[in-house]
């Protein structure tokens, strides 16, 4: 599943990519976060924290499942984001993923997109 792209990271059920588009970063899962690939995104996370992307936006729209510890991963990133200054936003949740935000009241601590336009959008005018 690893399309050979630059930033691109894969293992199997997980595919993560990293690129920048104006001042964010933009990160894009794709497949099943679960405690087996969660180490994925928490990696490409890090690396565009460290890259000086304090202003994140996690595209979820090709997420297929997320459990509570790729649940954990963004909330650890979102307070590592805040602490430099910047933010997590997410965009594009699937119904079956959005659940996971709905059940923990995880939610009401990021800021929630229909789609990446959106999120880019809200992300360039703040």
């Amino acid at each position: 599943m690893d399309r050979g792209m630059p930033g691109s990271t894969s293992r199997g059920r997980l595919t993560v990519d990293v690129r920048h588009q104006g001042g964010s970063a933009v990160v894009t899962p794709e497949g099943e976060l679960d405690h087996h690939t969660a180490h994925l995104l928490t990696e490409a996370l890090e690396r565009a924290l460290a890259e000086g992307g304090s202003r994140l936006v996690v595209d979820c729209a090709g997420l297929e499942f997320c459990d509570s510890t790729g649940l954990n991963v963004l909330l650890g990133a979102r307070l590592k984001a805040e602490a430099a200054g910047g933010g997590v936003h997410l965009a594009g949740m699937r119904p079956v993923v959005s659940r996971v935000f709905e059940i923990t009241g995880a939610g009401a601590v990021f800021t929630l997109h229909d789609d990446l336009d959106a999120a880019l959008t809200d992300v360039a005018e703040a």
